[in-house]
This record gives C-alpha cells, structure tokens and sequence, in this order.
C-alpha cells in the first residue's frame, strides 16, 4: 500500500514540476560529455535530485532557480554544477548524495580506491572479498583487482577506472579480461569443492560500455557493470542500495583533503564516521573537524534510511 501511495506522490510531483517548466525549456537540446546532444529531460533531472533525498520543495526550489540557465546547446556538466550549487545552499548532505557521479569520477588518479570501493558494494552484498591479490592460473599469476565469494559463487572481478566524463570501455576490456578469467578458472576448477561452484568474470566500470563489448560480454558469459547498465542492477543503483558514499562526495573537505586521505587508503565516508582521528592527520582546527564530521555523518544516517527503504 505504501509502494502505491510513493509512486502515486511521485508521479503528482512529476506533473507539479512538469507545468513549472514551459515547452521551449522541454525541447532544449543539451551537449552531453560525449558531445551528442539530446533532449533535456526533466525526469532525469527530477529522479536525480530525488535520489539525493531531497523533498519536493527543495526539488522545486532547484528546478526554478535552474530555469534562467537553461539555453540550447548547454552541457550537461553545467546544468549539474548549477543544480548542484542551489542543493548546497539547502543541504550539505544532499548535495553530496547528488554529486555521485562526480565523487566516483575523482576516485583517482590511481585504481585502487575505485576497487576498494567496489569490494565494500560486494561486501554489503554478504560476500567475502579480497582486494588487489595475485591468484594462480593455469598458465601464469595473474593479479587480480577484486575476487568475491559467497555460497556457490565465486567471482574474478576487474575494475576500469575512468576520471573523464564520456570515456567508454570498448571490446578489447572485456576480451582481455576473458582471456585473464578462463586461465583462472581452469586453475579454480582444480581446486577442492569447486567443480560445482559457479565461477564468473565480472568488468566493473564507472562510465559506460560500447555496443560491441556488451554483445561480447553478454556472448561470453562476462558480467558487466557500468554506471548505467544493466538497466536493472547498475552500479549506480547499486551504490545506492548499500548505502555507501566515498569521501569525495563530500563538501566539506577540499580536493587536496580528500586526494590525502585517498592516498592513505580511506574511501568511504563511514570510515571517518566511525573513526574520527582519521581526520587528524589533515591537521585541521576543530571547528572544521567538526563540520565535516557532521556532514559525514548525515550522510551515513541517509544511507542507512535508503537501504531501510529498498528493504
């Protein structure tokens, strides 16, 4: 009954939104990273900010003040930094959930928190995990960015990481990373127990996948995971299912701050949450601490009410 009356809410919210916007603001076209353009989608942008937790008036308030910026030809990148900035003046930690993307994009320069991160996704998932690890084949070692294991299944997932918007994994990734999986798996299926456990190369990637590696990737048996795809279960949709925010995302920390604690291997929001001395070493005064720990902690709070809600 409660689905009903939240999916009723927020189509009512849609329509409210909708009449808010006159017809030439819906048939803008805007300049994706990519450079195709397309048709600016207000749901997109509605779905967006809605999934930062923020309430209808805030939406409205966001929507209205982005109405005079709106012009033809407009990146995408300029109509979520507008966004982003007018959800800020509201709510710290609804900014922060919004700029997903974004945070997930400035986990570099190096792969390992890009993979530390995805390991903790799994791990909300109940699986066991191991991050960075060489693992034998038949053939040769092979170092391999995250193996995941739970009940029967027992996954050899590689990570690419990408810090510039409108890069794709093209087929080469998901052809080598087969070649890497099955020189494995002929090693695994050696081992006691594992003739009857379901063996799986995953491709985990923070932008998208080209047409010509998701028909090879789906012809292979590879699983493939990008921001948007597949349409069901994507690693955006993951991300907010365990609730689990990197540091970047944050407001409150510059980008020198979080390039610092990124290089002393501290991902994820909760760890600053859960231990606080960790900020120590930014040599910053209390006050500032204070701030961040607010925000960080709002954060988590929001992440725990997401997961209840999917629950």
């Amino acid at each position: 009954m409660s689905k009903i009356k939240n999916e009723t809410s927020d189509v009512k919210a849609r329509n409210r939104y909708s009449k808010r916007m006159s017809v030439s603001e819906n048939q803008i076209l805007v300049t994706k990273a990519s450079g195709e353009k397309v048709p600016f989608s207000l749901v997109k942008l509605q779905q967006s900010l809605k999934r930062s937790g923020a309430d209808d008036n805030a939406i409205e308030e966001v929507i209205d003040e982005l109405k005079p910026y709106l012009r033809d030809g407009i990146s995408t990148k300029k109509i979520y930094t507008h966004a982003f900035n007018i959800l800020k003046k509201t709510s710290r930690a609804h900014a922060a959930r919004y700029s997903l993307k974004q945070a997930v994009m400035e986990l570099g320069p190096s792969g390992f928190p890009f993979e530390k991160f995805i390991s903790e996704i799994l791990r909300s998932q109940g699986f066991a995990v191991q991050v960075g690890v060489f693992v034998e084949g038949h053939c040769v070692k092979h170092e391999i960015d995250v193996v995941a294991e739970k009940g029967d299944q027992h996954f050899m997932v590689e990570c690419k990481f990408h810090n510039t918007q409108g890069i794709k994994c093209d087929v080469k990734i998901p052809l080598y990373i087969q070649a890497r999986f099955q020189d494995v798996e002929k090693h695994w299926l050696t081992m006691p127990g594992h003739n009857t456990k379901f063996h799986q190369g995953w491709v985990v990637t923070n932008t998208k996948f080209t047409a010509d590696a998701i028909q090879y990737g789906t012809c292979a048996g590879l699983h493939l995971l990008g921001w948007d795809y597949p349409k069901k279960g994507s690693l955006n949709e993951l991300i907010d299912l365990s609730g689990l925010h990197p540091i970047t995302c944050m407001t409150t920390l510059t980008k020198l701050e979080k390039q610092d604690l990124l290089e002393k291997r501290i991902v994820l929001c909760k760890e600053i949450c859960s231990q606080p001395d960790l900020l120590d070493a930014l040599e910053i005064t209390p006050l500032r601490k204070e701030r961040i720990l607010k925000e960080g902690c709002e954060l988590c709070v929001q992440s725990d009410h997401q997961q209840k809600v999917s629950n």
